[in-house]
């Protein structure tokens, strides 16, 4: 038997805040979309799995594979529609022809456990359909237009959740006729339609088994994890020089002078690096990346930095926060800070409201106020999950 996935990450998640979609959401150091294919590739139960995404997001996925790691099972991913429905149409599309069982899943429940997903796929071989759900414990009151409530029994209700099991030509099909229903929100509405019900499911887990939708929920997801906490300080200075390019935290300064060194001589982001080696216990840039390899002559700091962060990340740890602060005396850089900021935030793929960047001067006194080169200090919080 062959157990294809489709795993719906094609929304824009805009209830959380974020600004992006909140499938890459740092969850305990990893993103809610990695995490959520880790769940469903632990037990070895699904053979294949292709994530929908919306278009603008397949340039972030690429980049997250490469950092937390690619299930075996993964497939290319494709793209969704302006739907739900379109989209897990064109994951099931996407699937091999042999595919016997499928399984659709929100990419917004990474606490999907081992027992749920078997429990769907059994009663999917069974039934042609296993959708997880659980007893509803809220009383529910319904109300109409006219402002009419009606207290409807619980003991008939059950929550719905993902992942939803069906045989996968049976679901396809389903899908074809109805995949512009704008009354499908999920998978058994249209399974319904088509062949008038649908077996419900219920394991245990399903009360974890919760949709990250609002900010309220990623702050209780990683509450349940634990942490360890490491900070570090970087310091860092270069000679100012004519015939060289000023380049401060990834931003090209226009100056007369630019800082001497093998690399672009970013003195901000080499304080940074340092201040994140230093946190996690791997040495400093000089190890990481020694002036005597041909390899980084004349390199952008912006690809040290996304090659540290790698580097803390494979030992376990990301980035919370970080503080740069540049000492010059000349040129003034507050109208680049900002740029500076984005620059950081982009390359450690975290939100900017996390990265400060702040210039300030020495009243012309030491070699910074004299202009003979300029220097910069940094300070970093670093997590660790522990469990």
């Amino acid at each position: 038997m062959k157990v294809g996935c489709v795993v719906v990450a094609a929304g824009r998640g805009e209830r959380a805040g974020l600004g992006y979609n909140k499938v890459f959401y740092p969850l305990a150091g990893k993103s809610v979309l990695m995490r959520t294919l880790d769940a469903l590739a632990a037990g070895g139960h699904i053979d294949i799995c292709v994530p929908v995404l919306n278009a603008c997001d397949f340039e972030a996925y690429e980049k997250l594979l490469p950092r937390e790691g690619r299930p075996a099972f993964l497939l290319p991913p494709v793209q969704g529609g302006s739907t739900r429905a379109r989209s897990v149409y064109a994951g099931l599309k996407a699937l091999d022809a042999d595919t016997d069982i499928v399984l659709v899943h929100d990419a917004a429940r990474p606490f999907v456990t081992e027992e749920i997903i078997t429990s769907v796929i059994k009663d999917a071989e069974i039934y042609a359909s296993g959708v997880i759900s659980a007893p509803v414990t809220d009383t529910v009151k319904q109300t109409d237009a006219d402002g009419h409530v009606r207290t409807l029994d619980r003991a008939y209700l059950r929550s719905v959740q993902t992942p939803q099991a069906f045989n996968y030509k049976m679901l396809l099909d389903a899908y074809a006729s109805g995949a512009d229903d704008a009354a499908a929100t999920d998978d058994a509405y249209l399974f319904e339609k088509a062949y008038g019900n649908v077996h419900l499911t219920e394991a245990a887990g399903t009360r974890d088994n919760i949709k990250l939708t609002v900010m309220e929920d990623f702050l209780a997801a990683e509450a349940r994890f634990n942490y360890e906490y490491r900070t570090g300080t970087g310091y860092d200075v270069h000679r100012l020089t004519e015939g060289r390019r000023l380049v401060l935290c990834g931003e090209c300064i226009p100056y007369e002078k630019g800082l001497l060194g093998h690399s672009d001589a970013d003195v901000a982001l080499h304080a940074l690096m340092d201040a994140m080696l230093g946190a996690a216990a791997l040495g400093d840039i000089g190890r990481l990346f020694p002036d005597t390899d041909a390899r980084y002559e004349g390199i952008s700091s912006l690809v040290l930095l996304e090659e540290t962060n790698r580097a803390i990340n494979k030992a376990g740890f990301t980035l919370e926060n970080c503080d740069v602060t540049i000492v010059c005396q000349r040129p003034k850089l507050a109208p680049y800070i900002d740029r500076m900021r984005q620059n950081i935030a982009i390359c450690l793929q975290t939100d900017v409201s996390r990265v400060s960047v702040k210039a300030t001067t020495t009243e012309r006194l030491g070699f910074e106020g004299e202009g003979a080169g300029i220097s910069a200090q940094a300070a970093v919080l670093l997590k660790k999950v522990t469990q």
